[in-house]
This record gives structure tokens, sequence and C-alpha cells, in this order.
């Protein structure tokens, strides 16, 4: 009976001791082991793992890109002008073994170091620069800046800051309306130049418009004129040449035509005496002309 209580209590202490030497480690943390304080090893692989019982601990990191959120602050800038000024950081905890020589344990200490770290970067590099720099799109160079300070700062805590940001920048309520009204000036300003160079490339680009169109005008119809002149003395040629041939046979086709521009449409009234020469046609045709003699071949031919 002693045995068995004996046993029972050997097993009870090596299933503590087995409990004690086992632990787990997510696949979101990376453990560091250490032994009576001092590092040991760290360990990233997820799954079971073993350590001494009683003079091994592990402590866990995360490991995966964590925030920050930086305290507002008044922050005065290069030319003298105040600015609160709301950030935030993005990091990641890449050597743990760093991270606890630098600020131990917990978390919280490492977010108040790197607090620390952007809010001091953040005055020296916004002490150097304006106002619409600031407000512009030169934000992402003087974010750069930042981000690459800090990172080199917190270099040796372990870390690796993968971005920094202003989330907001507002103006003191003292100054917003003053710096405001000069603002809006400073656009009116600029605007209004903006406007007037427009005006002139309009009126710039209207004229030379103007110029090339009266010059094409004049060129089309200089070409009109040329090809309607030449139709005419084509026309004019051949009406010539059709008439020496058979000069009756045009009289009364001429003759026709007046008569159907005239009476064509129904619509037109002439008052005329019954032997007037318009209406000769009408009372009777004309004798219809001899054919044209043929000519006899030539003696090249008949021959």
């Amino acid at each position: 009976m002693r045995t068995l209580g004996i046993l029972a209590v050997a097993a009870i202490i090596a299933l503590v001791l087995l409990n004690a030497s086992l632990f787990t480690v997510a696949q979101t943390e990376q453990v560091l082991i250490t032994q009576l304080g001092q590092p040991v090893k760290v360990i990233t692989d997820p799954g079971l793992h073993a350590k001494l019982p009683l003079i091994q601990s592990t402590i866990a990191f995360d490991k995966r890109l964590l925030d920050l959120d930086v305290p507002s602050e008044e922050v005065i800038l290069g030319d003298q002008r105040r600015l609160i000024v709301d950030s935030f950081a993005r990091f990641r905890i890449v050597k743990p073994l760093e991270t606890f020589q630098a600020v131990g344990a917990t978390e919280d200490a490492l977010r108040a170091r790197l607090a620390a770290v952007v809010s001091g970067s953040l005055r020296r590099v916004l002490g150097q620069e304006r106002l619409l720099d600031v407000l512009s799109a030169a934000r992402d160079r003087i974010m750069g800046r930042i981000r690459t300070e800090v990172n080199t700062e917190m270099r040796g805590f372990g870390i690796d800051v993968e971005d920094v940001r202003i989330r907001r920048a507002d103006l003191p309520e003292e100054n917003t309306e003053a710096i405001l009204s000069r603002m809006q000036s400073e656009r009116e300003r600029v605007a209004r130049q903006a406007r007037a160079e427009g005006a002139e490339a309009s009126a710039r680009i209207r004229a030379e418009a103007e110029r090339e169109r009266t010059v094409l005008l004049a060129e089309a119809r200089g070409t009109a004129e040329r090809l309607r002149g030449e139709g005419e003395r084509q026309a004019a040629m051949i009406y010539a040449a059709a008439f020496q041939k058979n000069p009756q046979f045009y009289a009364v086709w001429r003759t026709l035509e007046a008569y159907r521009n005239g009476f064509g449409a129904g619509l037109s009234r002439l008052i005329l005496s019954n032997d007037d020469e318009f209406l000769r046609l009408l009372r009777a045709l004309p004798p219809s002309a001899p054919p044209a003699a043929e000519k006899p071949p030539s003696d090249q031919h008949a021959r």
C-alpha cells in the first residue's frame, strides 16, 4: 500500500514536470526561452516544443504587423506655423532577442519607446518643412524621411518599422482663419493667372484656326472657280461643235427645252399671239434636214 502511494506521488510529480517542460508556439507568435533570466534561444516554428522545467521560462512575442497610435501633439513647422499632428506607425518584431535585451519582456515598454522616437522624428523633419508641403503631395516624401529615421533608430530594438503616417494635421483654432484666408488668396491669384494664360492661349489658337480657315476657303474658292471655268469652257466647245453639225436640230432642241421650262410645271401663264415665233413648233414641225452628205473616201483609202 505504501509502495502504491509512492508510485502515485511519483506519477503526479512526473506529470507536473512533463507539463512544465512542454509548451506550444502559435503561428502568430515567436517565443524566447530564458534560463534563470538569461536568454537562451528563439523559437519561431509553430507547434509543440520542450524546455527544462523550473529553470527555463518562455516569453512570447507577436510576429504579426502591429499598429501604434501616437498621441496628438503640436509641431512648429519650418515657416513658423503651428500644426497639431495625429500620427500612427506600423511595425513588426523581427528579432525578439534584441527586443528583450533592449526593453525587457513587455510590449508596452517597446511601444512607449517607439512612440517617443516617432514623436522626435516628426518634430525634426516637420521643423524643416513648410505648411503647404505638409498639406500637399509632398507629404509622401516627408513621411519617407520620417520612416527612414525611425527605422534607423529602432533597428537596435529588434523591430522593423514598415510605415509611419500622419492621420490628421489640423491648424490651431486661433490660426485657422488667418491661414485659410491667406491660402484662399494665394489660390485665387494662381487661378486668375491660370485663367489669363488660358484666355491668351485660347485667343491665339482661335486666331490661328481662323487664319487657316480663311486660307482654306480661299484656296477652295479658287479651285472651284478654276474647275467651273474649265467645265464651262469644255461645255461651250462641245455645244459649239454639236451645233455646227446640225444647227436645225439644236434650234428645235433649245425650243423644246424652253417649252419644258416654261410649261412643264403647269403653273405658268403666257399671253402670246398665234403667230408668235416662240410657238412655231406648236403650229407645225420644222422640215427635216437632209442627211449630211458622206465624204468620198480619200485617195489612200480608195487605193
